[in-house]
């Protein structure tokens, strides 16, 4: 008699003494971080915190000044690149398509970390796109040109092609921009039921603080490029946090729908707006 193996535990994600930045410009310092496996982790903080910068660096996009991020225990500069991609995929917060390019060429790029050079198309690329854009509700989207989508189309789109990537981390910087509240609980309900179903460790970097509240396993609470808090929503968004990464007087009150912490801006109270970092 055979039994069912134990699924592979999930990778960890990590920043380590991370420094990171831009040429003259350094936005992180120092900064020590790990992803909860398994789990939605939401990044928040001000404009110009460091969040997106944090993002580009643990998705190997930009290289640190500093430190190191590890993928279980190892530093992702010494692992391939494409074999770092077949763990961890990166949903970027302006993605762009070539003109004319359709739903399902756009998802079948998804695939290209787990094709060789010479190696042919075959079933299981064809099923693993068809699956993801099935469960993001584009498959009837999957001859249209991408550009002829409205917002929301296209972020489902976006994410059919990260999950065509069958990532066990999936990293989303702002994937809700500049989409409709209706739009943006759309794909806030999607990215919880790939993480409830699939085990797929989801990372998102979100400006809207009562959604990332809402949906985060864990939140992280950046300000002026350092943590200045990490826990599940209840133990983090406190009146003190909200006034130390937002430079805003806020009330925190229970959501009457989830109980989770709900921030209610006091009139008058200050804040402050930077370009994003």
């Amino acid at each position: 008699m055979t039994t069912a193996s134990a699924p592979a535990p999930a990778p960890r994600l990590a920043a380590r003494g991370l420094a990171a930045g831009y040429p003259g410009r350094r936005v992180i310092a120092d900064l020590d971080l790990e992803i909860a496996p398994g789990r939605i982790t939401m990044i928040i903080g001000a404009n110009a915190c460091g969040k997106s910068t944090l993002l580009s660096v643990l998705a190997r996009v930009n290289s640190p000044l500093g430190g190191a991020v590890e993928l279980d225990g190892t530093d992702v500069s010494t692992i391939p690149r494409r074999t770092f991609a077949q763990t961890v995929g990166l949903l970027p917060q302006h993605p762009t398509a070539p003109d004319g390019l359709t739903v399902a060429e756009l998802v079948s790029r998804g695939r290209h970390p787990h094709r060789g050079v010479f190696q042919r198309w075959s079933a299981t690329d064809t099923a693993r796109v068809d699956e993801a854009m099935a469960r993001t509700g584009v498959s009837e989207l999957a001859d249209r040109p991408v550009g002829d989508l409205s917002g929301g189309q296209r972020q489902r789109v976006w994410i059919a092609m990260a999950l065509a990537q069958s990532p066990r981390i999936l990293l989303l910087d702002e994937p809700t921009t500049f989409l409709d509240l209706s739009h943006q609980i759309e794909v806030l309900d999607l990215l919880r039921e790939l993480n409830r179903s699939d085990g797929t460790t989801i990372v998102v970097v979100l400006h809207e603080l009562n959604l990332a509240a809402r949906y985060a396993d864990d939140l992280v609470v950046m300000s002026h490029g350092r943590v200045v808090a990490h826990g599940s929503a209840h133990e983090v968004m406190t009146p003190a946090v909200i006034a130390e990464a937002f430079a805003l007087d806020a009330l925190v009150i229970p959501d009457p729908l989830t109980q989770t912490p709900l921030v209610v801006p006091v009139p008058g109270g200050s804040h402050v707006v930077a370009d994003e970092g």
